[in-house]
């Protein structure tokens, strides 16, 4: 996977991860938020892992404790896709936007900037911008 920290994302700016979810994908999944331990957005497309399958989760991590699970029944990704995804966030909530579709999740955390970002599991990914 791809870590990026000591960043400086303030609400209103995205970041935009651009990549390609494998062929044979489980699922992948993409964090922000202060570090590791504390997330704003766990971003976790399943295909088939921890028992569900095509299924989206969407979470928040306090001090290494995870949050209720918000499950989304709209799944945009196929297998062997190129996607590019745009995170942004502001005091109430955190928006990701792909071309075909736009989830949101509460800003739990009162988070007021992303300084971590993390991409992990079955996605390759090409490129990181901040824009």
């Amino acid at each position: 996977g791809v870590v990026v920290t000591q960043l400086d994302v303030e609400p209103g700016e995205c970041i935009k991860v651009k990549g390609k979810i494998q062929s044979d994908a489980k699922g992948f999944a993409v964090n922000v938020g202060k570090n590791s331990n504390t997330l704003m957005l766990h971003f976790n497309p399943r295909f088939d892992c921890h028992g569900d399958v095509n299924t989206l989760v969407c979470n928040s991590k306090e001090d290494g404790m995870w949050g209720e699970e918000d499950r989304k029944a709209d799944f945009p990704f196929q297998h062997g896709d190129k996607i590019e995804m745009c995170i942004s966030f502001d005091e109430t909530e955190a928006t990701v936007k792909l071309p075909e579709a736009e989830f949101k999740f509460p800003n739990r955390l009162g988070m007021d900037k992303i300084e971590y970002l993390a991409v992990e599991g079955d996605f390759k990914v090409k490129a990181i911008k901040f824009s």
